[in-house]
């Protein structure tokens, strides 16, 4: 089969595997000291200048020029088993996960008083899944569900531009445009016996395109010990263009992905002079990702579903605290709680669960301006029995496919801040 249009697998991939943790897990690891605290408050606390990927208002909390660098790793681990239909078991895979390295980098540029600018890179998602080992057993003589099964690999990096005004002592606000490039990789293939047991691509694509979003945010500071922050990222629905767009032998002109909003409400409290407090609530409108929709301008055309999810809307929720043990070390804990998102519609290749994250980390200061942040998070996810229909096991029939998922992580991140 010939691949598809590159821009829209590069999105479609992206966003089917992000806030979902589609294909593994969303990136919740903008930062060290964010992941350290399970990112709770991160859209106010405003430690460093990772804050930018949470709240572009949070900006205006800064006096002095400040940067951040940093790197995490995210060893996952997916299996994927008893792959099943009413009659045959395939088999299963408990290697399906694969590790991804996600690079950040944040600056932030007082202007005066009131305005501040920034400029980030970093990622939201980028994780991948492999389930071909389970269609490379070519010594079985029953059909196999070569279009469920494959590997799908994503990668994406934001990069954000982002102005913050301070309004009094109280009030911030911020708005910020997101470019989102992201880059895929998609194979459905396997032993396809009514063509004689060849190889056959249902699906063969590598691809990379871009996207814009743009995000809002609001700090209100309490007094000095207490501020809440909220923000709202927007994404448009996309029309992705391209020189082939095909479903089953017949083009298509473009493709249309509805990306879901997303809300975050985060607070910070300064308990005594070394605790703090913080906290995150987030609201993702994953239910407006129905469906991928082809696109026919011809005439005589008529537009076709690619695939339709029916996914929920989701809430995460997350506490973190921070604790000051002296002028050099700092150290964070946090618990977070990451609600999934399939529902009556769910997929081998995208295996989802709620999700709960156990966080920690650590700082050390070299002085008042720099210091070298580590954390970690352990991600467990729920064993879930799932349901998805192939075309291909019996031609002509949908046929149940059964399996069992299970999608755990652990994130190891490093980080470099200093303020100017």
């Amino acid at each position: 089969m010939k691949r598809f249009n590159k821009t829209f697998l590069a999105i479609s991939i992206t966003l089917a595997s992000s806030q979902a943790m589609a294909a593994g897990f969303q990136l919740n690891s903008q930062s060290a000291t964010g992941l350290g605290r399970a990112m709770a408050g991160d859209a106010v606390i405003a430690d460093n200048a990772s804050v930018l990927s949470r709240n572009p208002a949070a900006m205006a909390l800064f006096k002095d020029k400040a940067v951040s660098l940093g790197i995490t790793y995210a060893d996952v681990d997916v299996s994927v088993d008893d792959v099943s239909s009413p009659t045959t078991n395939f088999g299963s895979d408990d290697s399906a996960g694969s590790g991804k390295i996600i690079p950040n980098a944040y600056y932030i540029q007082p202007i005066n008083e009131s305005w501040a600018m920034g400029f980030a890179a970093f990622s939201n998602f980028g994780t991948g899944t492999d389930t071909s080992a389970i269609t490379d057993d070519t010594t079985a003589t029953t059909q196999a569900p070569i279009d469920l099964l494959g590997e799908t690999e994503i990668t994406s990096v934001d990069f954000n531009a982002s102005v913050s005004y301070r309004f009094n002592e109280y009030v911030s606000f911020g708005l910020g445009v997101d470019f989102v490039y992201g880059t895929g990789k998609l194979t459905r293939n396997g032993p396809f016996y009514a063509a004689g047991a060849v190889d056959y691509y249902v699906a063969d694509v590598e691809a990379s395109g871009w996207g814009v979003g743009g995000i809002a945010g609001l700090v209100y500071e309490i007094n000095d010990d207490n501020r809440i922050g909220l923000s709202y990222r927007y994404s448009p629905t996309i029309k992705a263009n391209g020189d082939t767009i095909e479903r089953l032998g017949v083009s298509y002109d473009q493709i249309e992905i509805p990306l879901p909003n997303i809300a975050q409400l985060g607070g910070f409290h300064q308990i005594t002079e070394h605790f703090a407090l913080s906290y995150t609530v987030q609201y993702t409108q994953w239910g407006e990702f129905d469906k991928l929709t082809l696109l026919d301008s011809d005439v005589n055309g008529s537009d076709a579903i690619l695939k339709e999810y029916q996914w929920d809307d989701s809430w995460l929720f997350s506490i973190g605290g921070t604790y000051d043990i002296n002028d050099t070390w700092t150290a964070r804990i946090g618990y977070m709680y990451d609600q999934g998102v399939v529902g009556d519609l769910s997929s081998i290749s995208i295996p989802d669960s709620d999700r709960n994250w156990y966080t920690g980390g650590v700082s050390y200061h070299f002085n008042q301006k720099s210091s070298l942040d580590l954390g970690i998070a352990f991600v467990r996810g729920k064993k879930t029995d799932l349901t998805e229909y192939s075309s291909f096991v019996n031609l002509g029939t949908q046929t149940p496919i059964t399996a069992t998922t299970t999608s755990n992580a652990v994130y190891y991140s490093m980080q470099y801040s200093y303020n100017f």
